[in-house]
């Protein structure tokens, strides 16, 4: 595996473990919808989460949520219909971003709720 897949995939096992301490319910993760994917889908309380986890080795370029551009949350959207309609779900949804830099002795975790909102 290429150091970037796994990085990324280390920082999303980190935000399922940060997230599931915050008390979400974790349903799905790396949920694929042809060549689009959801990297985690939660529930919080009633509400469906999608969460985007960008993750990088330092923030030197910026804060890695940065890289969830317009063209990017109009993909997760995208994503996020096919799973609810796959799923036959009727429930209220919310997109966010988890953020994870591996800059320091400890990996520095961002949780933003409601980073974006739908729009295609």
């Amino acid at each position: 595996m290429a150091a970037h897949n796994e990085l990324g995939k280390k920082g999303e096992d980190l935000a399922v473990e940060y997230l599931s301490r915050k008390g979400y319910r974790i349903i799905d993760s790396n949920w694929h919808n042809g060549h689009e994917e959801i990297d985690i889908v939660a529930k919080d309380g009633d509400m469906l989460v999608v969460v985007e986890v960008k993750t990088r080795f330092s923030d030197e370029f910026g804060d890695p949520d940065l890289a969830v551009t317009k063209s990017k949350q109009r993909s997760i959207v995208r994503t996020a219909d096919a799973y609810i309609i796959e799923h036959d779900l009727d429930v209220e949804t919310r997109f966010d971003i988890v953020s994870i830099v591996f800059g320091g002795k400890e990996p520095k975790i961002e949780h933003i709720e409601d980073a974006f909102y739908p729009t295609l």
